[in-house]
């Protein structure tokens, strides 16, 4: 089942004739993750001060965003599904993690 979100991206890209080839795709998200690297590169004065988001900050991450969405409509994936299986995946890790780390200390009560 697509997601709503997923939906208005499929709908938005449809009527700008944006569909293209995976490895296209791909290319675009990595040039438009190449250009949050760089404002934070830019902004961090290479890592020197503290990052803070620009104004761009939100428009450059929906683009990032817009192109995941893309990508997963043209390849038939729900991100909607795929993103809440891996958030239980991670959650259900950091469970066991917390778990395990309780049980590690060398004295036991």
């Amino acid at each position: 089942m697509t997601g709503e979100l997923q939906g208005l991206v499929a709908s938005s890209s449809d009527a700008a004739q944006l569909h293209a080839p995976v490895p296209a795709l791909l290319l675009e998200l990595h040039t438009a993750l190449g250009a949050l690297c760089a404002a934070v590169t830019t902004a961090t004065e290479r890592g020197r001060r503290p990052f803070r988001p620009g104004p761009d900050w939100q428009s450059r991450l929906g683009e990032l965003a817009y192109g995941v969405y893309l990508l997963a409509d043209q390849t038939g994936v729900s991100l909607d599904d795929a993103v809440r299986a891996t958030s239980g995946y991670v959650h259900q890790r950091a469970q066991q993690t917390r778990a395990s780390d309780a049980n590690d200390w060398p004295i036991q009560q």
